[in-house]
């Protein structure tokens, strides 16, 4: 009789993990034995895997929702996932890509199938996710070309800086007394005063 476990994850502790739950709980794994986490997938530095991962044996099986919830870098999947089956000898099954169950095909041309299907499904993953991040990077790279500014809007500059700012290049402060005269740290009046006014209006 096999130990059946199952494993979900979302990126952030806001995220939902209803849906994955679900489905592992359809598959009936046991509540005790959904391992979650709460983090990012790009690595498998994560506290609840690395339990799940030591409870695992040759009379395992682990249901994931999808390939994507065991991590996101395909190279890393493809290593955990061999880990997984042949060093500790469990079953892995991913509930949305009925291909992946290491169940069926134990001969030397099943174990073949599942590494291509496998190794496909995580590349593709990987260049969709690279795909996103460059159109991200270039739809920022255009909006700051139309002038949109990101990060934190810049704090307004106190009143009287400009006339200390010209009092100190004038040479009839120091930098130190323009900075008190206006409520500022030497460094922060120093950089804006030296970035010109004008950009900080």
């Amino acid at each position: 009789m096999k130990k059946i476990f199952g494993y979900a994850r979302v990126s952030a502790k806001d995220q939902n993990e209803a849906r994955q739950t679900e489905a592992l709980k359809k598959m009936n794994v046991p509540v005790k034995n959904i391992y979650l986490d709460k983090l990012s997938g790009r690595n498998f530095n994560r506290p609840k895997y690395q339990k799940l991962r030591q409870r695992l044996d040759e009379n395992s099986l682990l249901y994931l929702k999808s390939l994507d919830r065991l991590g996101r870098n395909y190279r890393e999947i493809l290593e955990e996932w061999r880990y997984i089956t042949r060093v500790k000898g469990a079953d892995i099954v991913v509930i949305d890509m009925p291909l992946l169950d290491t169940r069926r095909g134990k001969d030397l041309l099943g174990s073949f199938l599942s590494d291509v299907v496998l190794q496909v499904l995580s590349f593709v993953a990987e260049n969709e996710r690279d795909s996103i991040r460059q159109r991200q990077a270039e739809g920022i790279a255009a909006a700051r070309k139309r002038g949109v500014r990101f990060g934190r809007p810049p704090k307004p500059l106190p009143e009287g800086f400009l006339a200390e700012r010209a009092k100190w290049r004038r040479g009839e402060a120091t930098l130190k007394k323009a900075a008190q005269n206006c409520g500022m740290a030497l460094s922060t009046f120093y950089a804006k005063a030296k970035a010109g006014a004008l950009d900080f209006q």
